[in-house]
């Protein structure tokens, strides 16, 4: 005998599921039938509103293949209320409602929907049914239950939960909001006001959680945070087109995305630094010979100022001028502010002067002093205008003036390793390394005051110089930061070597460092190998758990020789398999991976570049593929990749992070022999 339809709980979820879809639809329609003819002051306002209205229909989108809800929470009693009668909420990307404003759908973030993340059989929060649900291609075709409050059920790990997981990667990053853990919920709704530093191995999601923590801020402080601003920070144009569809799909359209290059953008970056002369211009010793360089424009006064108003003559005095201007340099201000302020502090002299000889000026009359051609020209001697890409041209072009503002900071063996071999005539003519760009930008920040935003998430952090933790800190000095990193992933002889080192760089001492070690994404068996580096790179580091059932599939295969025919054949048999795929090797050896994919008519993409079902192969160059990953990796020559780099140490951090990019699947082929530190 048949289960009527209403009596069958798959069916009635689909039936809620349906009804929330269409009561999504008419809240977008509402929006947008609203007429504001008669709501708008002028033109400005009607564009603003205008724009408003846009997005809010944007984020009322729905996604035919992303579920409106991925569970459901079943309380005991009524939240925030004593006693009474239990309620239902179905848990999702956005809030839903229908016609009479009853909820349908619940954001996420708020805080109801707490529990799907938190309770458990210990802690069950008074959440009697946890349900989850699981779809295909957007249709609900399961669910799945836990009874918290059941002592005879035991605790289990979900189905759902682990499918969702292993689900198969092909186009850019997809949100993890169906199933962050516990110790990732800590994370992404702490609080605004504190910084928080995350140190997570690959697969533990510490950059989903980095995204879905701005996601919440946006939703808990939206008002402030939209006056403040929010960026994403990531280390290449690759991984931000990775990511930027998380936020997007999670209902933020409105979260700026940048590199430190991008940032620090005052110049055009033409030239390269030796790793030598990268790592000393990104030492924060350079923000103090900065510091002295620009300071050293400013000279103490020679003679007063005479200011002649109408038939008198007002003369400041030689030491009053000095006075003032000791005062200015005491004071903890922008060199610019500082500048601004000395005439007014001129004219305030002046006034007093005027007051004692029985006047009554105002203010109009110390800004009209404050503009006295003496007074200009007193402040253009005493405190001149400074261009901070000049300053750093001078610096690295001229040995004197470097050695001057250097000593005590910099060996003389530093200061020349510094300096330019050719010396740059201008500032156009000069072909600037990344690190001098930063170098501007702090000297530009000495100059005048960068903005601040309220909040920056920072990923990929291990990899950042302290010049470059000093451009990014300048950017939240009023705000908090979210930290991601993993410090057995640092590829730049810059690397970081420690969190609290790299905090105090950024301004945020003060943040908490969590640790991830629990591995979602990468298999048991392809963590484990690539672990047997850590003793070599990281010492003390914990190595990442996986908690994944599936094992993974993992080959190592010696080839014949070092022609690519082996790995063009891994690739094939990949590509079998459902999925995307992709192929990492040292940066040298990818021109002639790609003339054996086209000769092989197997086509592929670039790092950056969006897969399709067609084209699932994604050709990485290694110094690429941090923070990417593929359902399958072939890996070609690991001693090529450690080889390619300027040090062993680095070599191997690049290694290992070529091998962690893998959800479901590695492979390794290799002519040469293997790195010692993985036999």
């Amino acid at each position: 005998m048949s289960t009527p339809v209403h009596d069958d709980p798959l069916s009635r979820e689909r039936s809620h599921l349906a009804a929330s879809r269409s009561a999504l639809r008419a809240m977008r329609e509402d929006v947008e039938s609203l007429d504001i003819t008669d709501v708008t002051a002028n033109w400005v306002n009607a564009a603003v509103l205008e724009a408003q209205i846009e997005q809010r229909i944007k984020s009322l989108a729905d996604l035919s293949e992303t579920p409106l809800f991925f569970g459901r929470l079943d309380y005991l009693h009524a939240p925030g209320a004593e006693g009474g009668e239990g309620e239902r909420f179905y848990v999702g990307r956005r809030h839903v409602h229908d016609a009479d404003g009853d909820p349908m759908v619940i954001d996420w973030r708020a805080p109801v929907s707490q529990p799907f993340y938190r309770a458990s059989k210990k802690d069950p929060q008074d959440v009697s049914l946890r349900r989850r649900f699981g779809y295909t291609a957007g249709d609900l075709t399961a669910y799945e239950d836990e009874h918290l409050l059941d002592p005879a059920e035991a605790a289990a790990t979900s189905r759902l939960l682990q499918q969702e997981i292993e689900r198969p990667r092909v186009g850019p990053m997809r949100d993890i909001v169906a199933t962050i853990q516990p110790e990732q919920d800590e994370i992404v709704r702490a609080g605004l006001a504190g910084s928080v530093c995350v140190q997570g191995g690959p697969g533990t999601g510490k950059t989903a959680v980095g995204l879905h923590r701005v996601a919440y801020l946006l939703y808990a402080h939206r008002e402030r945070l939209a006056r403040t601003g929010t960026l994403v920070i990531g280390p290449n144009r690759s991984f931000l087109h990775y990511i930027e569809q998380v936020l997007p799909a999670l209902g933020e359209l409105t979260v700026r995305q940048a590199t430190v290059d991008d940032l620090v953008a005052h110049v055009e970056v033409r030239g390269t630094d030796e790793a030598a002369t990268a790592v000393l211009k990104g030492d924060a010793r350079m923000a103090e010979v900065l510091r002295r360089a620009l300071y050293s424009h400013v000279v103490p006064p020679t003679e007063g100022v005479v200011v002649v108003r109408g038939s008198r003559r007002w003369r400041v005095p030689v030491y009053e001028l000095e006075e003032i201007v000791r005062e200015l340099l005491a004071r903890d201000i922008r060199y610019g502010a500082a500048r601004e302020a000395l005439p007014q502090r001129i004219a305030h002299a002046v006034l007093v002067q005027m007051e004692r000889a029985g006047e009554a000026p105002d203010d109009r009359v110390q800004n009209a002093v404050a503009r006295n051609a003496a007074v200009k020209a007193l402040v253009k001697s005493v405190w001149p205008q400074v261009d901070p890409a000049r300053l750093v041209l001078r610096l690295l072009a001229d040995a004197d003036f470097l050695a001057e503002h250097a000593e005590g900071v910099l060996t003389g063996d530093e200061q020349k390793a510094v300096l330019w071999v050719k010396p740059a005539r201008s500032v156009k003519s000069a072909r600037w390394s990344p690190a001098d760009a930063v170098l501007i930008d702090e000297a530009t920040d000495l100059i005048e005051r960068t903005h601040s935003l309220g909040h920056v998430v920072l990923d990929e952090a291990q990899d950042l110089s302290p010049m470059q933790y000093r451009a990014v800190g300048r950017r939240c000095t009023t705000g908090s930061a979210t930290v991601l990193g993993d410090l057995a992933q640092g590829t730049t002889p810059w690397a970081t070597r420690s969190w609290a080192e790299a905090l105090g760089h950024l301004g945020k001492g003060e943040a908490v460092v969590e640790e991830l070690t629990a591995g979602f994404r990468v298999p048991t068996d392809v963590i484990a190998y690539a672990s047997r580096l850590l003793p070599h790179i990281a010492p003390g580091l914990t190595p990442v758990a996986s908690i994944r059932e599936n094992p993974g599939f993992f080959d190592i295969r010696t080839a014949a020789d070092a022609g690519p025919a082996d790995v063009v054949s891994a690739c094939r048999e990949l590509l079998e398999r459902e999925g995307s795929v992709g192929l990492i090797a040292a940066d040298a050896r990818v021109p002639e991976l790609a003339a054996a994919l086209a000769a092989a008519g197997i086509g592929h993409v670039g790092p950056g570049e969006e897969t399709t079902h067609a084209t699932r192969l994604t050709l990485v160059p290694a110094s690429l593929a941090k923070g990417l990953e593929y359902d399958y990796v072939v890996l070609d020559e690991p001693r090529a990749v450690v080889d390619g780099e300027p040090d062993e140490r680095t070599g191997l951090r690049r290694l290992y992070v070529a091998l962690t990019r893998a959800v479901s699947g590695l492979i390794v082929t290799h002519a040469t022999g293997l790195p010692p530190q993985l036999t």
